[in-house]
Order: C-alpha cells, then structure tokens, then sequence
C-alpha cells in the first residue's frame, strides 16, 4: 500500500511536495461538481498555509483500511489541512475490548454534538479473531449502535467516477437501504428442538397479547432470530431516495421482497 501511494504521491506533486497542474485540476473539477469554489484550494496549496477543517468526528477503523488512511493522512491531509477542530476515536477490536464499548458510546455521542462524522470500516470479530486478538467478548457490529445514535434512516452508497477513468457506465448509480430496524439490531439464540413462540404485549396492559408467530423446531440445532423493522420513517426514508434521484436526473427503482415479506407491500 505504501509503495502504491508513494507511486501516486510522485505522479500529482512538485518537486516541493504540492500538487501538480494535473491535480489541481482534478481538484477544481471536484470543486465544481460540489458547488464549491476551488480558489481556496489553490490559494492554501500556493502559499503554503494550511486550510482550517471545521470540527468533525473521525473514526478510525482496522487492518488495510486503517493503514491506507493512515498514510493518506500524513501525506495528503496533514500537510495541508489543520484538522486540530476533528475529535478522534479508535474503534480498532482492542479499542473496544480494552474500554468496554465506552469508546463507540463516546463516538456516537461525539458524532451526534458535531454532525459531521468519517469512519474508517471497522470489523465485527469472529470466534476466531476473538481467540486470535485476545477480546473479553465477540462485540457486535458498531455500525447499528451509530445509525441508532444518530437517528439513521438510510444507507446510501454511490458510484465514483474519477475524470479520466472510462467505466462502462456514463451516469451515476445511487443505492439506498433502509438503515433502521432489521438484522444489526436483531435478537437471537441457537437453541435445540422444542417450540417457539414470539408473542407482542401492547404498551396498553388493558389490551391482549398477540402472538406473532409459533412453530416446532424438530432440528437439534437451530438459530432462532428475532428483529423487528420501523415504518415511522419509511417517508422520510422515499424523500431523501426520491430527491437525491430528481437532483441528480436518475429513473428510481424501488426493490423490495414483497413476495416473501407481505409487510413490504407499504413501500
């Protein structure tokens, strides 16, 4: 990894360590496209100053990521840019493990005050990498505690299209998913055979018991699941999906399981 952004580094900067004409442009054309001057790019990079970042959270993460972030931001960031303003939190395994998960609870809160967050990926251990890092526990996904701290309802992951990289595409694709709910936030035991009942009690006590669902399990091993997924937000999550598409011109495609899940039919 190193050698590769060493490589990059040689190609887009002077003999100073600035970027090139090559790279300015490519940041202009950045600029443009997020409806931002690039003058103060060029005027910080021409005389030296560092420009000033805004307060942001910034979560680091785990193996190669951690290491390609980390050289970017002493080649490319640090010299540049004075990030004194970011607050930083390390959601490595052992991280977590040492602090008892205080250190995600301090990042999601610390996320929520600034509402500006970069989070590096991050991993949720194995049995294995339990044994193999040492860990008290096998500590869940962060990523459902975050989107539950930060009032999350949509997962959008676009395409990149780097000026001068022909892809087999022109346009852009945009993918949201819904974030709220579902499997991260999921409730589950591997039990042997017997019977299980999932059964809903009204907040209402004067009201009776549903039962969701009961059925026999004849395997001697079987995982049960439990998970339930919100609908308050299913609007907000069809305004934020349908802007982005009008803004951007793109024909929306809504796909759901509505074969299987019969409650999907609302979207």
């Amino acid at each position: 990894v190193e050698a590769v952004v060493d490589s990059v580094v040689r190609q887009h900067t002077d003999a100073d360590g600035f970027p090139s004409a090559a790279m300015l442009g490519a940041l202009r054309g950045a600029a443009r496209q997020g409806g931002v001057s690039h003058l103060n790019w060029v005027r910080a990079f021409s005389s030296g100053k560092k420009i000033v970042a805004p307060p942001m959270t910034y979560i680091s993460g785990e193996e190669m990521s951690w290491y390609t972030m980390k050289l970017i931001r002493e080649r490319w960031v640090e010299p540049f840019i004075d990030t004194g303003a970011w607050e930083h939190f390390d959601l490595s395994c052992k991280s977590r493990d040492d602090t008892k998960d205080k250190v995600l609870h301090d990042a999601v809160a610390s996320g929520a005050k600034i509402g500006a967050i970069f989070k590096e990926p991050t991993i949720t251990p194995t049995a294995d990498q339990v044994k193999e890092l040492g860990l008290s526990k096998p500590w869940g996904s962060p990523n459902g505690a975050m989107r539950r701290g930060w009032n999350g309802i949509t997962i959008s992951r676009d395409t990149i299209h780097i000026p001068g990289v022909k892809l087999g595409f022109d346009k852009p694709v945009f993918f949201e998913r819904h974030a709220v709910g579902g499997e991260y936030g999921a409730g589950w035991k591997c039990v042997g055979k017997g019977r299980v009942l999932t059964t809903f009690f009204p907040d209402d006590v004067k009201e009776k018991p549903v039962i969701i669902d009961g059925r026999e399990l004849k395997d001697s091993e079987t995982a049960v699941v439990v998970y339930d997924n919100p609908l308050d937000n299913v609007e907000d999550l069809a305004h934020i999906f349908f802007a982005r598409c009008l803004e951007a011109g793109i024909v929306p495609y809504v796909v759901t399981k509505k074969t299987v899940f019969k409650w999907q039919e609302g979207f």
